[in-house]
Formats: structure tokens, sequence, C-alpha cells
């Protein structure tokens, strides 16, 4: 209980918000709340001002913030160190961050094989999100589209796809075989959320081309957009190796230079040589070198 009031406390003071601190712990805000006054009513300490629903830091919570931080850090540590123990023969489990499934499923399929008795467990995001919960400890690698240059990252390249453009097979582009970037001006163009490299870009593609589109439509996962161009709501762009085979959807590549969606695998350099993450790695180099 202790330790959870603390993790409380730490991504309040850390976000500046009991709302975004209960996004990134996985819990209800009224759960934060409550672990947080608690913590403070039981050692008679006051860790926030809070000022017309605003918090803010105290002092003796501004002093107590770096021993918290390496507590936590030691504490996830230590359970990762438990985890990742032996050499998967006798188990473990292993947690992967993802933003897209065609590279990162074929690694895990090769791993698994590999190691029947690890448990594998995958969670999705943007780019941004992923390597947000790397640094938090709770994924033991993810996948990113963005080229992190933090040091404390371990970095391989898993390969990079053209952007092309999703349709509906009676959409009136369906029938070519390639589509100008112009002709998006005329569309419902359904883009990513904020923080997405696939939205970043293909609002390149399209400020490049001086083209700005009909209608802009904003949905916040890849399987949302797939749907709703399968429902002929709009047209959207993906990376080519994400645009999977539908019978109502059709993939067309755009005329000329397009940028091209790299795809990264990240793990934390202090955690490169835990025994399921090398492992992971190892998978990852072998599955790279037959994709070439």
């Amino acid at each position: 209980m202790f330790v959870t009031q603390l993790q409380s406390f730490f991504w309040v003071a850390r976000l500046g918000s009991i709302t975004l601190a209960a996004r990134q712990l996985g819990l209800s805000q009224p759960t934060v709340t409550t672990q947080v006054r608690a913590l403070e009513a039981h050692y008679g300490v006051e860790l926030f001002h809070r000022q017309g629903g605003r918090l803010s830091l105290s002092g003796e919570g501004l002093q107590l913030m770096p021993q918290v931080e390496q507590l936590l850090l030691q504490t996830v540590e230590l359970e990762s160190a438990l985890r990742h123990a032996g050499d998967g023969s006798q188990g473990g489990q292993l947690r992967i961050g993802a933003t897209a499934p065609y590279y990162v499923l074929d690694i895990v399929q090769r791993f698994g094989q590999q190691f029947p008795r690890v448990q594998l467990s995958i969670v999705s995001g943007n780019s941004q999100q992923m390597v947000q919960a790397l640094s938090a400890f709770q994924v033991d690698l993810a996948t990113s589209s963005t080229p992190e240059t933090d040091p404390r990252l371990l970095r391989l390249e898993l390969g990079q796809d053209p952007l092309a453009l999703v349709v509906h097979r009676s959409h009136r582009l369906a029938r070519r075989t390639q589509v100008e970037v112009a002709e998006l001006a005329q569309e419902t163009v359904i883009l990513r959320e904020p923080g997405s490299v696939t939205r970043r870009l293909t609002e390149q593609l399209l400020a490049d081309a001086g083209v700005a589109p009909a209608r802009v439509l904003e949905i916040a996962s890849r399987e949302g957009i797939r749907e709703a161009v399968i429902r002929a709501m709009g047209v959207s762009a993906f990376a080519r190796h994400e645009a999977t085979a539908h019978p109502e959807l059709v993939v067309l590549p755009f005329a000329g230079p397009v940028p091209h969606l790299p795809e990264y695998l990240y793990c934390l350099h202090s955690r490169s040589q835990a025994p399921l993450i090398a492992a992971f790695l190892a998978a990852s180099q072998v599955e790279m070198l037959q994709k070439k």
C-alpha cells in the first residue's frame, strides 16, 4: 500500500494532474486522490497545495520527489530482475508496447516458439505513448516510429514503409494505379490523434503539396480508421505494411516521393542484458535479417 501511495504522489507531482496520473497508472481518479490523501494523513504532511481545483507541490513534496523517484526506480528494477530471472526455460513475463502489429507480431511469434513458457503481453498506442510507457517501466520493450535520441534507450530499426492511401473499393480513385496528393483536396481525410507519427507524416505530405482536404476527421486508433474507411466515411494514409487486406478496401501508392514511416524497437540500455529482453532483441535481429 505504501508503494502504491508513493506512485500516486509521484505521478500527480510529475504530471501536475490527478487525471493524467490516473491515466498513467491505469487507476480511477478517486483512487489516486484517496491514495495521496491517505499518505498525507498518515504522516501528517501536506504534499500539495490545493487552490481552486489546482495542485502545486508543497515544500515538503518538492523535497521528497528525488527520493521517491529513486525508490520507485529501485522497486521497478527489483521487480524486473525477478520477472527476468533465468533464461526463460522455466517461465517469466515480458511486456511489449506496440504501435503497429506488422513487425512486432512476427518477432513475438518467433520468440514464443523459442520460449513457450514465457508469458507475453502486448499493449498498443501511438509512438509517444509507447516511449512514455517504456520510460515509466510499464513495458519492457516498445516499438515506435519516432527516432528517439534519449541516451538511456537502445534502438533497433525494424523496417520502414512509404505512406499509401487507403480508400473504399467504390471510391472514385479505387481503380487508379496511383494517386496524386492534390486529389485529396476533394476528400474527407481521416487522421490519427495528435502524437501519432502517421498523422505527422500525412500532414507533412499534404503541406508539401499545398493541399487542404475538404474535411478532416480524427479517429484515435488505426483499427477505428480502418473501420471508418470500410464504411466509406473518408480516406486515410497508412504505412504500406499496415494497410491490411480487406475486400472492401483498396490500397493506392502516391505518385512521386512520399514520406516513409520507420518502425523502431526500443528498450532501456540498463535492462538490455536482462535474459528475456536480450533474447527478444536477438529474435528481432534474426527476423530483420530474414525480411531483407
